[in-house]
């Protein structure tokens, strides 16, 4: 157990298991009503605006804490999202480069201009020919440290304009976008999901004049580059392509979502993302397994906390700090 909060506030990092749908900031915001209004982490002369209900959280002064997380997780991925409280945030940049792990559900058939299913279609492609034996053959040349490129359709910026602005506005590239080296110590097929699935395409496509502008900004680096459908005529269209899991342990700045749409390529095919967890960030881990290991704080311990913090007990905690004073790590 943490020191005595007689002593005063806590600085902490810990982990909470985000959920698929809202933004990691969106996340912290909430939690920061929680802790912000908690003598755990607050200082008692900055405690202010207490509910006057029992049990409800109140307004807080917006300099009572400082609180950030330490790698954002889109809105599609759910998993650890590490949190830091007090000298906690100054320790959360070390998570940005450690060794994560991730779950992502891979669907061929066609690639998106986010690389998830979030985004619009780009292009469809066969898929019917792709096998699991196949898969599992193209996953080696992904092991190791390899290069990525970039997502054309990303905020990274060349020369001061976002790249997505070229892929939109049909401007070639003035060069290639430039690679970055990454390192996949584990990569490995874990559930081949084939035709039984819920998954499907995304509803939204791109026009046809979206594919030349993509196509055209493409081309300034490689005249080769074609943006065309090559749909699957052999295949019903009821029937939905091939899905399969995959499970990898990568270095800080790896894009999971390269690494799925790189595959699909590989497999003479175009794929998206549409589930992706990260099931660690460095210590921080859903299932704890090796020395050091934290477990982490579910999300619906906060959601209960959130509508009603219910009583304390003899020690003066609520249930929330009782879960994550079990699981922090005090700075």
């Amino acid at each position: 157990m943490p020191k005595d909060t007689d002593e005063g506030p806590l600085s902490a990092l810990f982990g909470i298991v985000k959920p698929s749908g809202p933004t990691s900031m969106s996340v912290v915001n909430e939690v920061k009503q929680l802790v912000a209004n908690s003598p755990l982490f607050v200082e008692k002369s900055k405690l202010a605006g207490k509910g006057k209900q029992k049990g409800k959280k109140g307004k807080f002064r917006r300099d009572a804490v400082k609180i950030g997380q330490g790698g954002t997780l889109d809105p599609l991925a759910d998993g650890v999202l590490v949190i830091g409280v007090g000298k906690g945030t100054k320790k959360l940049s070390e998570f940005l480069d450690c060794v994560k792990e991730y779950r992502t559900t891979c669907l061929l058939g066609c690639e998106t201009d986010t690389y998830d299913s979030e985004g619009k279609q780009v292009r469809v492609a066969p898929w019917q020919h792709v096998t699991r034996e196949q898969v599992e053959k193209a996953l080696e040349q992904f092991r190791g440290e390899i290069e990525q490129v970039p997502p054309i359709f990303s905020a990274l910026k060349m020369d001061g304009m976002p790249l997505y602005d070229y892929a939109r506005k049909g401007i070639p590239l003035p060069r290639p976008i430039e690679k970055r080296k990454v390192t996949v110590h584990e990569l490995e097929l874990v559930e081949w999901l084939g035709n039984e699935h819920p998954f499907r395409l995304p509803a939204q496509k791109f026009s046809k004049e979206e594919q030349e502008a993509m196509e055209k900004a493409l081309q300034g680096v490689d005249a080769n580059v074609s943006i065309k459908d090559e749909p699957d005529v052999e295949v019903p269209l009821e029937k939905p392509p091939t899905a399969f899991v995959l499970r990898m342990k990568v270095s800080g700045g790896t894009y999971v979502r390269s690494i799925v749409h790189d595959l699909a390529h590989a497999l003479g095919s175009a794929g998206h993302v549409v589930t992706l967890q990260r099931s660690r960030q460095g210590r921080f881990a859903l299932e704890p397994r090796e020395d050091g290991d934290r477990a982490c704080v579910p999300w619906e311990v906060f959601q209960r906390a959130l509508a009603d913090e219910g009583p304390a007990d003899d020690e003066g905690r609520k249930e929330w700090e009782r879960e994550v004073l079990s699981r922090l790590e005090v700075v």
